[in-house]
């Protein structure tokens, strides 16, 4: 028998538009699922069950006057990184365990004006500064449903979770280093990284804007649909873009040519190799690319990390949990921050403008030298992660001082796009003998984001992965 969650989520607004299924019935069926499980998962921190089904009442009624908005009654969960007008935002942090905003940011608000059913808050690190959902707000780390024991990756990781144990149909995320990508790995999904400027981070701004906001999905089209409803940023913002092709047509298309495909698994950075099954994942990515019709090649990593540009990266993050603090925690709830951000924070105090300028400098070198290396490309495939995702307590098992270059070592191939701006998707390849997925990173040419969609799509139909769930998916 077909539960409600074995549907995609395009599948669901069909069902919805048709009235087989009344937004209602949708969101109480994830709703119970979440009570169910979500205590062992770590997916929510925030679960707003009667507005959700209030929300799913107002669609209903759209739904029956034969108005189909975008994602009208389809359930979905707002990373709690990202203001939610009426409820709770904690930014991942126990300093805000009771902020409640009085407006949405510019991409929750459209999707809410698309329809969906807003069921709750899904986990995140404090401020985001990690590639690992753990923090003081909630006892349970996002973990992946295919090993309890291991993170879901971060900052996106309540998000993952939720949409691979069937909690949500899809998800809203925000990448600024691999936060969606990473987590889509350890969580066997899809996870699309705009290219800079189609999804706006509004209200927050910055010069170098290298966080963007995405979907997490089970498939390119449900991602594509989900995309294509937080693609309309605002006048204000810097880098503003609208495409001219459809991006929910391009989630269900194919290439209109044969690309150019640059592939390699090194990570860049000296000392760590990838895992056999990383490297399998690419193999196995780019003789389906080839079979395909696509000229697929082979290349040095364009770039590396050499110790200038893994401190730049480190900076990055000193600065920003240190401006978050500076900005939004009040001096005396200052203890409540988690030791990494307190690390993080107190480093980023330290830097001089100097400093700063000098960290632009290193990222903008390392930005270059991967888009002058990928010049003639139109596609790049690396693994995503360099390994399966990672066992609990491994981030800052060496002491906090060293937790920046764990979490460089296993996300390694993804915080070069967000310098560069390019799209990019990580796509599930599989499961490895002890049931951990591994996946792959296609990067395309800036602003070309419906090509890339297309080419993930035409992956995904053409066998790259199998429809695998985890064993909660069947509870």
């Amino acid at each position: 028998m077909t539960d409600l969650h074995d549907l995609s989520a395009a599948q669901q607004l069909r069902s919805l538009r048709r009235r087989d299924v009344s937004a209602r019935e949708l969101a109480q069926h994830y709703l119970d699922r979440i009570t169910k499980l979500d205590g062992e998962l770590g997916a929510f921190v925030t679960v707003d069950a009667e507005g959700a089904l209030q929300a799913a009442d107002r669609a209903d009624e759209q739904l029956a006057r034969g108005e189909h908005a975008p994602l009208g009654g389809l359930p979905i969960g707002i990373k709690d990184l990202h203001a939610t007008a009426g409820l709770v935002t904690s930014f991942g942090s126990a300093s805000l365990a009771d902020h409640v905003p009085t407006e949405d940011a510019w991409t929750v608000g459209l999707i809410r004006r698309a329809g969906a059913v807003v069921l709750g808050k899904t986990n995140a690190p404090e401020f985001g500064v990690a590639c690992y959902t753990e923090n003081a707000v909630t006892p349970t780390p996002a973990v992946t449903p295919y090993d309890v024991g291991r993170y879901a990756s971060g900052s996106s990781g309540g998000a993952a979770t939720a949409v691979a144990a069937g909690l949500l149909p899809v998800a809203h995320a925000s990448d600024g280093a691999g936060s969606t990508r990473t987590p889509a790995a350890a969580c066997h999904l899809v996870g699309v990284k705009p290219s800079r400027g189609l999804v706006s981070l509004a209200p927050a701004s910055t010069f170098f804007a290298t966080g963007v906001e995405g979907p997490l999905a089970r498939t390119v089209e449900d991602a594509a649909l989900l995309l294509e409803v937080m693609a309309r940023p605002p006048a204000r913002d810097l880098y503003r873009w609208i495409p001219n092709t459809g991006l929910g047509d391009a989630g269900r298309s194919r290439p209109r040519r044969s690309l150019r495909v640059a592939w390699w698994v090194d990570t860049g950075v000296a000392g760590v190799d990838p895992h056999p099954e990383a490297v399998r994942a690419v193999h196995r990515t780019k003789d389906l690319l080839q079979d395909l019709g696509h000229d697929v090649r082979e290349i040095p990593s364009p770039a590396g990390y050499d110790e200038t540009t893994a401190r730049a990266l480190s900076d990055m993050l000193s600065i920003s949990a240190a401006a978050n603090v500076a900005t939004v925690v009040p001096a005396d709830r200052r203890d409540q921050l988690t030791a990494h951000t307190r690390n993080l924070a107190a480093r980023g105090a330290q830097m001089t403008g100097t400093d700063v300028v000098l960290m632009h400098a290193a990222l903008a070198s390392l930005a270059g030298d991967f888009m002058s290396g990928l010049d003639e490309y139109d596609v790049a495939l690396t693994p995503t992660t360099s390994g399966p995702p990672v066992p609990l307590g491994h981030f800052e098992a060496l002491g906090i001082e060293h937790v920046n270059d764990r979490m460089l070592a296993w996300s390694c191939y993804t915080p070069w796009v967000n310098l560069t701006g390019q799209p990019a998707a990580s796509l599930p390849s599989h499961l490895d003998d002890d049931g951990l997925p591994y996946s792959v990173q296609l990067v395309g040419r800036a602003r070309r984001d419906a090509d890339l969609l297309s080419l993930a799509a035409q992956l995904e139909h053409a066998g790259l992965w199998d429809t695998v769930h985890p064993p909660h998916w069947f509870r």
